[in-house]
Formats: C-alpha cells, structure tokens, sequence
C-alpha cells in the first residue's frame, strides 16, 4: 500500500489544492462579479434620458440598489453620495439649479443624457385632457407639421390601476420631446399650455402627463382623502379582489361576445355582402343625414346599412382622399366600393378615413357604412361636417342616402364595469409614484364624470388638492383647474342644470383653495361634442392662470369674476373683482337670469355701467337673485377688455 505522505502524492495532493484553490477563487469572483450585477442601481422611469427637472426648487434623485450599497451622483461638476437604506431605497438631495441645458448626470454606471432644467407641470383629468393632438388634426395639421420644438416635453404615465395600495414605481414611461411625429400623442391641452409658457418665460417645460377617459375625482384620491366618503372607500375595498375582477371582465365579455354574435348572425348584410358596390338597393329606403334612421323605423338597437352613390372627377382613381363622417352613434365600419377604409367601436371618435390610392374610381363611387347601436338613439351627429376630400376639393356627403335595417336586438347590448374608474386605483398607479419628482404645479382637466352629483365635487377636489400637495410637500403648488366647457342642447327657459352645478363647484374652489385658477372655456365648447376640438384657447388659458398665479406677472387671467350683489328696487347691480371688472361693451348682454320671491328664475334683460352689470326682468318685481350662463349650453356673452370670458355663477349661497 502507497504512503499517503510520499513526494509523489504529496505533488498530487499539492496540485489537488492548488486546483481547489483555483477553482474556490474563480468562485468568489464570480459570486462578487454577480453581486455585482445585482448591485447595479436601478433608477425610476422619471428620472431617465431626455427628463426635465424643475428648476428653483431643491430636487430629489432617488432609486434603488443593494442594501447599503454607495450611490454617487455626478452632476453640473459636483458630486453628491449617499448609501443605499436597508431595503435598498436611497435619494439625494440637488441644490436649486437655473433653467438651461442640456445637461449629463451620471449615477454609478448609469449615463443620463440631454437633461434640461426648466419648469414641470402635472397634467392630469379624464378625456378632455387626455385628449391627443391627432385628434385635434383639422384645426391644428399646420402646428403639427412644424412642431420641433426639444424644450417641450413629455412624459405620458401608463393608463393603470391599483386598488391594493399606492405603487412606489411606474410600469413603463419615458420622455419625449416635440416633434411632428410625437406630438400626434401629447395631450392638446398640455401641449398648447406648454408652448405658451415656453415662450412666454423662454425655459424648458416638462409636462407629465397623467389621465384617464371617463374618470371620475374620487378615482384620483387616496384612502385617506376618501374618508368622509364610506360608499367609495366601501367600493375601492371591494375591487381588492383580483378573482372578482378576473369574473367580472370574464362574464362581461362573455355577454358582450354572446349579444354581438347573434347579431351578426341575424344580419343577412354580412352574409350578402351589402358593402360591395353591386349590391342592388332599389328597395332600400331614404334619409337624411344628419339625421336618425330611427324616426322611419322607431327606437331600436341593432344594425342598420347605409349607401351613397357619388361620382367623383376623372383621374380621381389615382389620388388618396380623406373621408370625413363627422360622428356616428355608436360604432360604425366603412366601405367605398367594398373596400373596408375604416372602422370605431364607439360614439365618441370622429370618423376621419385615409382612402388609399385606387380605392377610388373615376366616376361612380359607393360608400357603404355598417352601423352598430347597442343602446340610445342611433344616428349621424348633426351640425358635424360630412364629406370627401380629393386633391383640396370637397364632396358634400349631407343630405339623401339609401338604408336597409340588418338585424334589431331584444334588448341593449350588454353595459360594462368600468374598473379602472373606481375609487383609489388611478392614484395608487398613476399619481403616488410620481410624488418624489419636483414639479411647478398641476393642470387639472375633470369634471364630466361628475356631474350626476355635482353638490360634493367642490369637497371632493379642495380634499384632493390639499393632499396631492402634501404628497409633493408643495403646500402652496399652484393648481389651474379647467371650468367645463358648454356642451348639449340649448334650452328655451331657465332649468336647474347638473352641469352648470358643477361648474359653480370649480369656480367656488378656485376662489376658495389658495394658489388655485381656473380657465373659464363656456364660450369654446361644441352643442354636440363632449370633446370640442378648440383645445388652443384651453392651454392658452391655463397658461395665463400659470404666468399670473406661479410666475406673478402682472397680467389680466380671469374674465370678470362675481363679487357681489345688490338690489335697488325692481333691479340687481352685480359688482365684480377688481382687476378683472373692466367690461367689455356689447349691444346686448345675455345669459342673466332673476329669481323672484316665488322661487322661479325669469329670462332677464342685463347692461353694463362702468364696472358694474344691471340685471332686470319685467316679471320679477322683487328679485332675490341672479344667476349667469346657468345651463348645460348656454350663450352669454359677458367679458372683459382682455376678452376673457366670465365664469357662470349664481348670486345665491351655497
């Protein structure tokens, strides 16, 4: 038996360990290079490339690391360090910086470029705000074409919810400056009140832009800011639960494909190919759009087909053309000569349709439009514009067209629940992460959603300024609401008005919440659109509440704003805000109304002296109050010399 302990093993045990040694050392080092890895400091999607930080006011950086592990960040030649807490979370401080740019940060091993240092706005609401400039093409394609403009930017937070608890982090985002090609998804709103500011201070402007269609205020609250509110705090508890969410979608879609189908297998169009241009409809019936196929058919919901024959000018075939169709109720699929050139699922998008080259041919011409109405009155929206556009000339599209009625519904088509509306969840995911990133102030476009109660709203957004400004440690942070635009029919007498409600609510907060304007837009609103497209005026005006309330300019930002009342017989002189009372003279003042100690309010007649407005009608002998552009769609008229508009109101205490 070989010694252990002899020369030759003694060189193989030797060698052995030298091996291990070896192959130990490899092993640290590769453990230590993977820790390494894992060490790498992760940054939030705010802070990244081409990102605006808010100059004047003392900036965090913050992220996420190893526990403990040193963070350096390098910028505008200094160096700041921290380590990272226990739970990896770590932030520095940067002093306050002057507007300029573009600027490198460098954290660890990560290289940010192109920073700019300037003024950053939140921009947040429903759709009015969400509203994108690809939208608002027909009014704004020369803004578009010639938008390149790397001191405006964005950064658009991803649409979601959380009803669990508020998120630290954004699921994806990232900053983008103008262009022709960006622009088509900034916010039109935000995107005019950038530029307005822009020019006006000649600094960067960040927007960060974070809305959703359809959202009510309390969508946008924490649990806190909710607790006088059980029924919503009771409600935002309730969707906690994933597998209800996950039954509710499943069901709803379920019904939603169920309902549609038999549709579709009920409609002899599909089978038959009604869209093709050959199709005989001899037999079909008349109307007039704009209009409603259901004053021939009655109220129903279903499909209905539409045809119009058009000829269109030699060496037409060639050219693309744009097919406008104002807007339908509800969703609608469009052909010319069989060939699909469009489709929208719901009321609300206008029907705007690039028509490819040869779809077109000399001559005659064949537009089909398969209509879906799942609920309501189904029509062509009336006062929208409807035509065919080739090489600059346009084709009236109004007037007599062929219909043929495909299948109609027992009942409507099945409603949805619209989880990402409830209470908590758009705050939890889509504001609380933002809160560690310094901003100038907030732009809020909102309301709509909230007019079936509008008594609690003026509660509902004081609470919710209070905390969003607390969250950013910004008590004073101006905050510019957007006052609902005029929108629905007008009336022939004076009626309470939900809308109006609400508006008087915005107005009261602005007038009430320090540091709070409010852009009066009653006088660009469109009769039959909740999305008028004059989004200009919007940002212009948001821009003059931001110049006057954050930067103090001396400027006029309000048309003439209500102070007070008083009667002298059979007449009430309305007094208004100095600053904002020089009126503008018209022939005729209109939108006044006068209550009467019976309780009822009287058309009145109204005229301005001096500063003051004089309110009367020949039915009210004793007025008790007067209330201004009190309607959904009203049509007053009064202003100052700066061409604001005044803020509807009611004399009346609330």
């Amino acid at each position: 038996m070989k010694n252990p302990f002899s020369k030759s093993n003694n060189r193989t045990y030797h060698s052995m360990n030298i091996h291990k040694s070896k192959k130990a050392s490899f092993l640290i080092v590769s453990l230590f290079s993977l820790s390494m890895m894992e060490a790498k400091v992760k940054l939030p999607a705010l802070v990244s490339d081409g990102m605006i930080l808010q100059r004047n006011m003392p900036l965090k950086i913050w992220g996420s690391a190893d526990a403990g592990e040193k963070v350096n960040v390098k910028f505008l030649n200094k160096t700041y360090t921290t380590n990272a807490d226990k739970s990896g979370n770590w932030n520095i401080m940067l002093p306050q910086l002057k507007a300029g740019g573009p600027y490198v940060m460098t954290i660890n091993e990560i290289t940010l470029k192109d920073i700019l240092i300037g003024d950053v706005w939140v921009a947040s609401g429903q759709s009015n705000m969400e509203l994108p400039m690809r939208r608002l093409t027909p009014l704004y394609s020369e803004e578009i074409k010639k938008a390149n403009n790397k001191s405006i930017r964005f950064f658009t937070v991803p649409q979601k919810y959380n009803f669990k608890m508020p998120q630290t982090e954004l699921d994806g985002g990232k900053w983008q400056s103008a262009d022709p090609q960006t622009i088509l998804d900034f916010s039109g709103v935000a995107y005019f009140f950038a530029k307005e500011i822009n020019t006006e201070n000649k600094v960067p402007v960040g927007i960060i832009h974070t809305s959703l269609g359809g959202s009510p205020v309390q969508a946008w609250m924490d649990t806190n800011s909710l607790k006088k509110y059980p029924e919503y705090l009771e409600e935002a508890k309730k969707w906690q639960d994933d597998d209800l969410i996950k039954s509710t979608e499943s069901g709803e879609q379920l019904a939603s494909r169920a309902w549609y189908s038999e549709l579709d297998r009920n409609d002899p169009g599909i089978a038959q190919h009604w869209e093709k241009a050959e199709v005989d409809d001899s037999a079909w019936k008349t109307m007039k759009v704009p209009g409603s196929w259901e004053d021939q058919e009655g109220s129903f919901d279903g499909t209905v087909w539409l045809r119009k024959e058009i000829n269109v000018p030699a060496g037409s075939s060639a050219k693309t053309a744009f097919l406008n169709l104002g807007r339908i109720k509800d969703a609608d699929v469009t052909y010319i000569n069989g060939v699909k050139v469009g489709n929208v699922t719901y009321e609300y998008p206008p029907r705007w349709y690039d028509v490819p080259a040869g779809v077109l041919k000399d001559g005659k011409n064949i537009i089909t439009v398969r209509i879906t109405n799942g609920s309501g009155r189904g029509q062509f929206i009336a006062d929208k514009p409807y035509y065919l556009e080739i090489g600059g000339q346009k084709i009236d599209l109004t007037g007599n067209w062929k219909y043929k009625v495909g299948a109609k519904m027992s009942g409507v088509a099945p409603g949805q629940t619209f989880i990402r509306w409830k209470p908590t969840g758009l705050y939890n995911s889509m504001i609380n992460p933002l809160t560690n990133y310094k901003v100038k102030g907030f732009l809020w476009y909102q309301g709509e959603s909230n007019t079936g109660k509008p008594k609690e709203y003026g509660d509902l957004l004081t609470t919710m300024i209070t905390d969003w400004r607390n969250k950013w440690n910004e008590q004073n942070a101006p905050f510019l609401i957007v006052q609902l635009a005029n929108f629905m029919e007008s009336r022939s007498q004076p009626i309470e008005s939900n809308w109006a409600e609400l508006r008087d609510q915005q107005r009261l907060v602005s007038q009430t919440v320090p540091n709070a304007g409010l852009a009066v837009t009653i006088d660009v609103g469109e009769w039959n659109d909740i999305h008028p497209l004059n989004k200009k005026a919007v940002g212009d005006r948001l821009a003059l509440q931001a110049l006057k309330i954050a930067d103090k300019k001396n400027i006029v930002a309000d048309g003439p704003v209500y102070e007070s009342m008083k009667t002298e017989g059979s007449k009430v002189i309305l007094s208004f805000k100095p600053g904002t009372a020089q009126l503008a003279s018209v022939s005729e003042l209109k939108g006044f109304a006068v209550k009467g100690q019976d309780g009822k309010y009287q058309w009145a007649k109204a005229k301005t002296e001096g500063n003051k407005v004089v309110v009367w009608s020949d039915k009210v002998s004793h007025p008790v109050a007067v209330r201004y552009d009190w309607a959904d769609n009203p049509d007053g008229n009064l202003r100052n010399t700066a061409g604001l508009p005044a803020s509807p109101f009611t004399t009346e205490k609330n």
